[in-house]
């Protein structure tokens, strides 16, 4: 079992930049690939970010690719979300999630656990 509790979110004007992390528990961190997902108010969830297991391997969706960078830390069992130049329109909930795979996916319903989010809102 994976426990992530996410952090790092909160307001911020357009142009600047937050740093969300995703801590996870247990001893097996590495045996998971791990990936970030939004839900603004209205729309459906929606991928933003994965990084494998080793952090060698990356994907982004078209809408943040240049400005968000995904990372990860296995020694500290946590997996980062670097957001720069925000927009309005990246104002969503944003949730961690992992995969026990040695792949990567953007599919959400691959993902075996998620955490319960962190608010991120971007002001015009």
């Amino acid at each position: 079992q994976v426990h992530l509790v996410e952090s790092g979110g909160g307001l911020v004007q357009a142009g600047g930049s937050l740093r969300l992390s995703c801590a996870a528990s247990g001893r097996t961190f590495r045996n998971y690939a791990m990936g970030w997902f939004r839900r603004a108010p209205g729309k459906e969830r929606e991928f933003v970010a994965v990084i494998n297991w080793s952090g060698g391997s990356t994907r982004y969706s078209d809408s943040v690719k240049g400005r968000f960078t995904i990372s990860r830390d296995n020694a500290k069992n946590t997996v980062y979300l670097q957001m720069n130049s925000l927009k309005p329109e990246d104002t969503a909930v944003y949730y961690c999630a992992a995969y026990r795979s040695l792949l990567i996916t953007s599919q959400a319903r691959e993902y075996d656990h998620w955490g319960h989010g962190t608010q991120v809102t971007v002001s015009s």
